[in-house]
């Protein structure tokens, strides 16, 4: 044989081998991670999303707090190493849960995602997982108080990790300007107009005084009271949170972000901020900045185009570094790993 037709005889194996290699690595990584999928349970789990219906509509008719509160969870689930149903997870021994942390404080609906896991797992055992039940309870959640309807795919898994160190890091703090809550989002793949559409959930629910107390008694060296507060609005927001609640630790009412339409989703939101009625800082400096003023303004004016953005920002948002494939697992119970 010529030393020629030898040597490309064993540069071919090399080739076939890598070529080989590849194909393994690529379906290795196919298997691992996936894309969502719209119908995800249709064959699995037909009656998973709904179970999450039904059990989000009855629990809204005793509570409208629910939705809000499912609202939230879902943020602060995908904000915190992605969409994983990581927020469910309890403390252990040596290790404080992001449940467990000052950053989820007031954090509510576990209750009702756990109750929808039992009855999901009575009838599809080890099919459906935490993530996806959140996903759509918050889906659910948001049309049942504002009308406002989407498809959110499914195939998300759980992840097998929660750490309380890691909210504070990764969550938007309510003194935020909008620099920060522009690098905040960005962290995550969403947009500065996301940012801003995604901040009208804010036009239900409520916050805790000590979120914004700062701002009624001691903003700055310069103003004992942010300027940009409307002044009814901030003699209205001290009846609800005295003086007295803000050295008490122990006393920390509730005030709804928005007194009008307090459990109806809509874009009542910025026009509350048009009139320097933000609750919070991080609300109402998204009027203060000219380039999210023009946003939210739009917003304001127009509740359709909105709610539309709004749809799409959730879809987007409940991607976030989602696990999917055999990554992470599916949670037999959503409060502890398998």
């Amino acid at each position: 044989m010529k030393m020629s037709s030898w040597v490309a005889k064993v540069e071919m194996a090399k080739l076939m081998s890598l070529v080989t290699l590849l194909m393994a690595n690529f379906l290795m990584y196919s298997v691992l991670s996936m894309p969502l999928k719209h119908g995800f349970y249709k064959d699995s789990c037909p009656s998973a999303e709904a179970i999450v219906r039904n059990a989000i509509s009855k629990a809204y008719a005793a509570d409208p707090g629910v939705a809000p509160g499912l609202i939230r969870m879902h943020f602060h689930d995908c904000f915190i190493r992605g969409c994983d149903a990581s927020v469910l997870l309890n403390s252990t021994n040596g290790n404080l849960a992001e449940k467990d942390s000052m950053g989820n404080y007031g954090l509510s609906g576990f209750d009702i995602i756990n109750q929808v896991k039992v009855k999901i797992e009575a009838q599809c055992p080890n099919t459906v997982s935490c993530a996806d039940i959140i996903t759509y309870a918050a889906r659910d959640s948001i049309y049942i108080a504002g009308g406002i309807q989407y498809a959110i795919a499914g195939g998300r898994r759980d992840g097998r990790f929660s750490l309380a160190g890691e909210v504070t890091k990764n969550l938007p703090s309510a003194s935020f300007n909008v620099q920060q809550l522009k690098h905040n989002f960005a962290r995550k793949g969403l947009s500065l107009e996301e940012m801003v559409t995604l901040s009208g959930a804010h036009s239900i629910g409520d916050s805790h005084c000590s979120n914004f107390a700062f701002r009624l008694y001691s903003y700055n060296a310069t103003h004992s009271q942010d300027p940009s507060l409307d002044p009814s609005y901030a003699n209205y927001l001290k009846t609800k949170c005295p003086m007295s609640s803000k050295a008490n630790t122990s006393v920390d009412p509730l005030v709804p972000f928005d007194s009008k339409t307090p459990n109806r989703l809509d874009n009542n939101y910025y026009k509350n901020l048009k009139q320097h009625k933000g609750l919070l800082a991080s609300d109402q400096v998204l009027w203060v900045n000219s380039n999210t003023r023009k946003m939210a303004r739009n917003n304001g004016n127009h509740p359709s185009a909105w709610a539309a953005r709004f749809a799409s920002a959730m879809v987007h948002m409940g991607s976030i570094q989602v696990l999917t494939g055999t990554e992470g697992e599916i949670r037999k119970n959503c409060e502890i790993v398998n």
